[in-house]
């Protein structure tokens, strides 16, 4: 079974996180499949950056998230759009609204 599953990167005490899809029986930080996106848990609020295009791919194909992947989606509102486009609504439209949603995001972001 496939996942998308966070991936630990950085040093000690500095976590930071890819957001990759990866074989459900692979270490945490050992093999993937694709990164599709990144977690920065250190900065206020956490910036989230994710390929919407390839999650919607690995969704659509039957990719399972973790837990910690699905609260992140919520937090996008990810699921939402997911939703959509699986209602038959345009990928290109969800896209460029998820862009803004990121682009907001990134505008509130200061580090600790």
């Amino acid at each position: 079974m496939v996942r998308i599953r966070l991936r630990r990167v950085g040093s000690a005490h500095q976590p930071h996180y890819r957001v990759v899809v990866a074989d459900k029986e692979s270490p945490r930080d050992g093999r993937f499949i694709e990164i599709i996106g990144s977690y920065n848990p250190r900065t206020e609020p956490g910036s989230i950056e994710l390929n919407e295009e390839r999650v919607y791919y690995w969704l659509n194909v039957g990719a399972q998230p973790s837990e910690s992947v699905q609260k992140l989606f919520k937090i996008v509102k990810l699921d939402d759009r997911f939703e959509r486009f699986k209602a038959g609504e345009d990928q290109q439209v969800l896209i460029e609204e998820a862009s803004k949603v990121y682009q907001a995001r990134a505008t509130k972001i200061a580090a600790k």
